[in-house]
């Protein structure tokens, strides 16, 4: 009887412990699928907001293009359009996409030069 009792204990042991690294694995499945690469994408917005100067092109959240014409500690000023006479205050988190005017150069003097060829 004794014996039977034994098996009993490490047999749900054994279950207690299979159950435990099934869910470990699972929590790990999930961390490096979905809570990782959410972690690198704000880490890699961060910098590139912390590198954000006056004068280069952005694009927001709502899909508008303009120039940043001033920063403050979490509010850029943002110049939209032809005419220069919309500025428009807004969050740096409203920032999707910055483009360095050194990039836009370089860009168009690749272009140029490839239609040269």
């Amino acid at each position: 009887m004794g014996l039977l009792l034994t098996s009993e204990a490490t047999a749900s042991t054994q279950s207690i412990v299979s159950m435990v690294v099934v869910y470990a694995a699972v929590i790990a499945v999930f961390y490096f699928l979905f809570m990782r690469p959410q972690r690198k994408e704000q880490k890699q917005k961060a910098q590139v907001l912390a590198a954000l100067a006056v004068g280069d092109s952005v694009r927001t959240t709502g899909g508008f293009i303009g120039t940043v014409i001033d920063i403050n500690d979490d509010m850029v000023i943002v110049e939209f359009g032809n005419n220069k006479n919309c500025r428009i205050p807004m969050v740096k988190e409203a920032i999707v996409e910055v483009e360095k005017p050194e990039d836009a150069v370089a860009t168009a003097n690749d272009t140029s030069d490839s239609k040269k060829k």
